[in-house]
């Protein structure tokens, strides 16, 4: 390393070169075996730094240089001079921007745009993004200059987003039964005779078209790790038509809560995990950047992280939504983070899941070993019939499942008890009241399991008190930001991660209060949600305190006595 940023340090003295990538590369042969060993080290070393060698990372051959990798290894070169603070804060303000674009299209295209169904909307915008994606070097993004209002067969606005559509999903090597069904799904909108007849010139189609772009497209393009279209569903989801019943069951969980459940199930690069109850996939979105992250910090050759990453998006998620225009919103998902292959199902979990691969690897089993779930809370036992079935199903791993706090002290007996005798429930966590403020109002718990190890009623449970999680959280529609972390909110959700996996050791920001092991009955099911236990016997400062009360009390009644007997007198 040394001698490497040394000679760069002489290149910016003695050269008109800003910035310098210097690669530093040892070896040794092994004393025992003979084997020849090598480690290679790249820093970056630049003026605008001091010519102090910033370290880009490890790596275990020079593939990071060959044509199809360099892009990414250069522009994770310029990401160095931004430290990590400075990058979550500029994720920050994108989302928030996402969110008020999002509600202002929401609202532009349900005052203005007549005619349109509740699913309609929905996949005119999902149809848009697709169409505008492109993929470089192969397909170019469709411009909005190409949609010309015509009325000639084939010519028509639909017409020519159907067939970009149609060759992204070739390109991007979507099965073709996934293929044909997202396009089946999409042209029933997008050939609807009124909505490509033009008014005035321009067909109601081009001007939504136009509208998401212009909203929308800086920031779908940008490569956020955000769940996008959870956002979006989070907007569009009053318009779909439900019932009460069925808001509550397809609140969207937030990112945050999301990442923990991953956390929580210990997902890593190598984990098979599903979700039951996909809704937009953003808990698979949360799954797969935890994996990723994984990835990218232990696999230190581009050649190697890239086959691991298409193996994570293609292989090691699996998703399954029984509503068609949610499925949709989980597709686009997943396609705008990146994947075109994974097996997001359009099944119903309960009734036509066979645990079997999708797409791909079809008819092998789907090797899970991490669970996570936000059920809909008006299905059986408040949605524990899923946890019961997807654990059923399983060999072996974690789960991490958040569910309304009913399901474990009554609603949900039979399954809860027909859960532990396959599986221990490792953790209880009551979440914050207002968690779901503006969407839902249901109190909710998040369950951790073992998968296939029976509950021991000896087994100390942990239970958590997480109604202070750290965030301020507000239903103002025009602020800017309803969740502001108030009091330490990342540390608390790690915190309860370290607690859950670790113990009580890692006790730090939360109180004994708010943390403690108990134990559990495998044969009751309602005892889920306990809380710390109130010792009520006395100590002796109780009793001490009580005695000098009560003596204290009897000298005044005395001394009341003494002045009005005075008076008298």
């Amino acid at each position: 390393m040394n001698g490497a940023v040394h000679y760069a340090n002489a290149l910016l003295q003695f050269t008109n070169y800003p910035d310098i990538i210097a690669i530093g590369m040892t070896g040794w042969r092994d004393d025992d075996t003979g084997e020849l060993h090598h480690e290679i080290g790249v820093w970056y070393v630049s003026k605008n730094n001091l010519g102090a060698g910033q370290k880009v990372g490890e790596f275990t051959d020079l593939s990071f240089l060959a044509d199809k990798n360099v892009d990414g290894f250069l522009n994770k070169i310029k990401l160095l001079n931004l430290p990590p603070e400075e990058l979550e804060k500029i994720k920050a303000s994108k989302e928030e921007e996402i969110d008020t674009r999002l509600s202002r299209l929401n609202n532009d295209i349900y005052q203005n745009e007549k005619g349109l169904g509740e699913s309609d909307r929905v996949y005119l915008v999902v149809a848009t993004v697709i169409a505008t994606l492109g993929i470089p070097g192969k397909l170019a993004p469709l411009d909005k200059k190409e949609l010309t209002s015509s009325t000639e067969e084939d010519l028509r606005d639909g017409d020519i987003i159907f067939r970009k559509i149609r060759n992204f999903l070739r390109l991007k090597a979507v099965p073709e039964t996934k293929r044909e069904m997202i396009l089946r799904s999409l042209q029933n909108t997008l050939w609807t005779e009124n909505i490509n007849k033009p008014v005035n010139g321009e067909s109601q189609l081009k001007r939504v078209f136009v509208k998401v772009v212009d909203d929308l497209g800086e920031y779908y393009k940008i490569g956020l790790t955000t769940d996008f279209t959870g956002k979006l569903f989070n907007e569009m989801y009053r318009w779909l038509g439900f019932t009460q019943d069925k808001l509550n069951d397809v609140v969207l969980t937030p990112p945050y809560v999301a990442t923990l459940l991953a956390r929580l199930a210990r997902v890593n690069k190598d984990s098979y995990v599903w979700d039951f109850a996909t809704g937009s996939a953003g808990l698979l979105v949360a799954a797969m950047n935890e994996m990723l992250i994984d990835a990218r910090e232990n696999i230190h050759s581009p050649n190697e992280l890239q086959l691991k990453e298409a193996q994570i998006k293609a292989e090691q998620l699996l998703g399954l939504e029984v509503l068609s225009s949610i499925y949709m919103l989980a597709i686009l998902n997943m396609i705008l983070m990146g994947d075109g292959s994974s097996n997001i199902l359009n099944k119903d979990s309960l009734a036509d899941f066979d645990g079997k691969y999708g797409f791909g690897k079809t008819g092998e089993k789907f090797p899970a070993d991490a669970f996570i779930l936000n059920p809909p809370y008006s299905a059986k036992g408040n949605g524990m019939i899923f946890v019961q079935k997807a654990l059923s199903m399983m060999d072996k791993g974690y789960a991490a499942v958040i569910i309304q706090s009913s399901a474990g002290t009554g609603k949900a007996t039979e399954y809860n008890k027909k859960i532990l005798k396959e599986n221990t429930l490792l953790a209880s966590i009551k979440m914050p009241a207002d968690l779901f403020i503006g969407k839902s109002s249901v109190q909710t718990y998040i369950y951790v399991f073992q998968v296939k190890i029976p509950h021991n009623a000896k087994q100390a449970v942990k239970f958590i008190d997480f109604s202070n999680d750290g965030y301020a959280r507000s239903n103002r529609k025009k602020a800017r930001n309803n969740l502001v972390d108030a009091d330490r909110a990342k540390e608390r959700y790690q915190e309860v991660v370290d607690l859950v996996h670790f113990g009580k050791g890692c006790l730090n920001i939360f109180t004994e209060d708010e943390y403690f092991e108990g134990t559990i009955d495998p044969d009751s099911g309602e005892d889920w949600n306990q809380t710390r236990p109130v010792d009520t016997r006395p100590t002796l400062e109780d009793f001490k305190k009580t005695v000098g009360d009560y003596l204290a009390w009897e000298v005044s009644k005395l001394l009341q006595g003494r002045d009005a007997s005075e008076k008298k007198q």
